[in-house]
């Protein structure tokens, strides 16, 4: 029966090509595989197809696509596509494993590459030296890698660690188990010391291969000389081609028909090839080089198995290393992708929770921005300017795929040059400036965000507008993102978001039909929407696009809003639906559950913006949009007479609303703009005034640090001039005492009786005037003195009478007495 059909078919998409009988079995072949693919996805629970309607196998191979190895990637996805079982705890514990990269690739990020890393090797080193095998040169390599790699991350993270005190909490379930494995350096040194970078046995792994590895390049050598000169010795040169290695022996293969001019054994022969000969001269070099080989192989193999056994030994600690360094390139990865695409941590909460007792993954900061968000209000879910994130990563290829061809056209237009090749100057620039002009335009078409705000109150919301308006995108970005912050993921949209912890994302999105049940498109969505209504609960999140299509419009309108009339009341936490039917928009106003939302229309462009208007029905178009076009006026008034005019007031109406909304929008708008400035302002007034207080104070402290070392010179200055007063004063003093002494000397002398007088003056004369001092006084410049501590003559150089100093000079030397220490022997004569 199958098969009949199937012949009978005349769809464009089968053609009949001449060979009919040849290529009827391929479109049933086709045929047979949709059905297939069809059963599958009707097999599927309302959960699991919902995630493969919102492509979510598409954001992990994304999201996977950042991990640096192999195991990695694996662990990523796989981790990603079990979000159906992740609790609200787990989530909160994954997005805190994510925020802790995040700021260890900000702090370190050159220690989270682990691309070097080559763990299917480690992997089947750890296979094969459990399962008593001996170990690679390769895979001894890649544990050594691993071990390294472990001990630099564990340095980086102790250093980041130090930057920041707060971030050894944020890092302490993150890194924990990587920094308390212990690293085995003296295994990493043996293999290091055994095996080479490119995977082969070092010659100084052991001497007995260091000695059979020179026996088989002696015998290579001699075997080399030996067929070198056999080919010059031949005959007829033109038979003889080259030296070949046929089974790991040194043979020479010829070419024509005529026979060699050496002897020996004949491995191969054939036409085309030739005939492979083994020389007679060089069976004993090729057989004991046969032998050395296999002494190096079995040289190799002992040490290789004695590394084997000392990774036998460390086998549990490289196993756990390995785990947990793809559980940490796992976590780098969702980080990564967070930062690639300027993501933003979400504040999730629990549904059924208050929102005054919500506790983030953080310490609030989230909270706060709620608290002192301009609008005051509480928010279901918040999302400003978020974005779809496969549109997201599309563009973003795009625009770097058009910079890379920008930089290769430039590249090879240079390189012409230089090489001084011929350039078609023109056509080269023009492509150049095609590929600019390319980047420029997709620079400027990048997606549009949306603003998701739905009120706390509001359990479905219903979206309106044009085809083509962005209305199934906004459901899919929505469900994405709640997909996305349950799994540890950031939410692609600014500071800040709020979003509920949803424990399952139900979607009926799209055309599909069920050909194994045979089944419409009207059908199977109703199907599917009973399925989701059956397994929904009050933390579930159900996306609904085009409730009521497919049918007669008044029987599809009344569906559709006794459906999403039962998801309000007993149905999930929140629905998000999409129609075209605008007696859905009147829920509104008959049950506060319900709110409205549309998708914005250019009419003066004809065409969407994609951006979503929030509590505004969606108005129809249909009528403005044929009258911009052209169609006869006459055709149009008629339309809009037999719309009635309670329409037309609707829309009138609608249209007061958009204006209303617009407006209010734009002073929101400027109203957070001026409160920016103002808090901006705010901040710069009180950094300046700290800055004042600062320059005050230091210039205080300042001051009086200079009043007090002005105060130190002072002193010293006056107690320095106190005791050159003292000095001055002592040596007038001792210098009047003299004078006295010298006067009552004088009267002495002339009450003496003339014999007395000439008996002293006789003495005087005995003794060389070794007294005159006492006589004399204060000795002068150029006087010869005596110094009684030196026991020898000096001549005076300088006085000081303030000081009640004399500098003298007895041969080489200078010194400085007091002139109490020096006696007058000999007073310069003045003329």
């Amino acid at each position: 029966m199958l098969r009949l059909s199937i012949t009978g078919l005349t769809s464009p998409l089968l053609p009949t090509p001449a060979p009919a009988v040849r290529l009827r079995p391929r479109p049933l072949i086709r045929l047979r595989l949709s059905a297939l693919a069809a059963g599958a996805a009707s097999s599927l629970s309302p959960s699991a197809r919902s995630l493969r309607l919102l492509e979510w196998g598409k954001v992990c191979e994304a999201v996977a696509s950042f991990a640096g190895t192999a195991h990695g990637r694996d662990a990523t996805k796989k981790q990603l596509w079990e979000v159906e079982d992740v609790s609200y705890e787990k989530s909160q514990r994954l997005l805190q494993e994510t925020e802790a990269a995040v700021w260890l690739l900000d702090n370190a990020g050159g220690a989270m590459d682990f691309s070097g890393l080559d763990t299917v090797a480690i992997e089947s080193a750890i296979h094969c030296v459990s399962g008593g095998a001996v170990i690679k040169g390769l895979e001894a390599v890649a544990v050594a890698s691993l071990m390294l790699f472990a001990e630099s991350l564990q340095v980086n993270i102790k250093a980041a660690m130090k930057l920041d005190e707060g971030s050894r909490s944020r890092l302490t379930t993150l890194t924990e188990t990587i920094l308390d494995a212990a690293i085995n350096r003296s295994l990493v040194k043996s293999i290091q010391d055994i095996v080479d970078d490119d995977g082969s046995v070092k010659d100084t792994a052991s001497p007995e291969l260091r000695r059979h590895r020179e026996r088989v390049q002696l015998l290579e050598s001699r075997l080399y000389q030996l067929m070198d000169k056999l080919m010059r010795s031949a005959d007829n040169e033109a038979s003889l081609s080259e030296v070949c290695i046929v089974n790991g022996r040194c043979c020479i293969r010829t070419t024509g028909d005529k026979s060699s001019t050496f002897d020996g054994l004949l491995l191969s022969s054939g036409s085309d090839a030739g005939n492979m000969i083994e020389p007679i001269a060089a069976v004993l070099l090729n057989d004991e080089l046969q032998e050395s080989r296999a002494l190096v192989a079995k040289a190799e193999l002992d040490v290789l198995s004695k590394l084997t056994d000392k990774i036998l030994l460390e086998l549990d600690s490289i196993q756990s290393l390995l785990q947990e360094t793809i559980r940490l390139d796992k976590v780098t990865a969702r980080a990564k992708y967070s930062i690639a695409y300027d993501g933003t941590f979400p504040d999730l909460y629990l549904p059924n929770f208050e929102n005054e007792t919500v506790t983030s993954a953080t310490s609030g900061s989230a909270k706060e921005t709620f608290s002192t968000h301009p609008t005051k209000k509480a928010w279901k879910l918040y999302m400003p300017n978020a974005y779809h994130p496969l549109l997201l990563q599309k563009y973003q290829e795009n625009l770097d795929s058009a910079k890379r061809d920008v930089a290769s056209a430039a590249a090879e237009i240079r390189r012409r040059r230089i090489y001084g090749q011929d350039i078609a100057e023109d056509q080269l620039a023009s492509v150049l400036d095609s590929m600019k002009l390319r980047v420029s335009q997709l620079e400027k078409d990048q997606p549009v965000p949306v603003d998701f705000m739905i009120a706390e109150e509001t359990t479905v919301l219903v979206i309106t507008g044009p085809n083509t308006g962005g209305k199934t995108i906004s459901l899919k970005t929505v469900g994405l993102a709640s997909l996305m912050a349950k799994i540890g993921l950031y939410i692609l949209a600014s500071e800040p978001v709020k979003i509920p912890w949803f424990n399952a994302v139900y979607a009926d999105i799209g055309d599909e039909q069920s050909l194994t049940q045979s089944l419409s498109t009207f059908s199977g969505h109703l199907k599917q929407i009973g399925a989701i209504r059956a397994e929904s609960t009050s933390e579930s999140l159900v996306l609904l696009d085009e409730v009521g299509a497919g049918t007669n419009p008044l029987e599809g309108a009344a569906l559709g809003m006794s459906l999403l009339e039962s998801f309000a009341e007993v149905g999930s936490f929140l629905t998000l639906a999409t129609t075209h039917h605008g007696e859905l928009k009147t829920l509104k106003y008959s049950n506060n559950s319900f709110e409205n939302a549309c998708v914005e229309f250019d009419e003066e462009n004809l065409k969407p913006t994609f951006k979503i208007l929030w509590g505004i029905p969606g108005r129809s178009n249909a009528i403005n949009i044929a009258e911009r076009l052209g169609l006869p006026s006459d055709i149009v008034e008629s339309s809009r007479r037999l719309l009635g005019t309670a329409g037309a007031e609707i829309n009138a109406l609608i249209m007061d609303m958009e204006r209303f909304k617009q407006d209010y929008q734009q002073d929101l708008q400027k109203a957070q703009h001026l409160l920016m400035q103002s808090k901006e302002l705010h901040n710069n007034l009180e950094l300046a005034q700290r800055k004042i207080l600062d320059h005050t104070s230091a210039q205080r402290k300042r001051k009086a640090r200079v009043i007090s070392e002005y105060a130190v010179m002072a002193r010293s200055i006056i107690r320095k001039k106190f005791q050159q007063f003292q000095e001055s004063a002592i040596a007038e003093r001792v210098k009047e005492e003299k004078a006295a002494d010298n006067a009552k000397s004088e009267r002495v002398k002339d009450h003496m009786p003339t014999s007395t007088a000439a008996m002293g003056k006789a003495h005087n004369t005995d003794t060389n005037l070794a007294t005159a001092a006492d006589d004399d006084g204060i000795p002068e410049v150029g006087d010869s003195v005596y110094v009684p501590k030196l026991k020898n003559q000096a001549t005076v150089v300088k006085i000081d009478s303030s000081k009640n100093e004399v500098q003298v000079q007895a041969g080489m030397m200078k010194l400085k007495l007091k002139l109490q220490d020096v006696k007058v022997q000999k007073r310069k004569v003045s003329r």
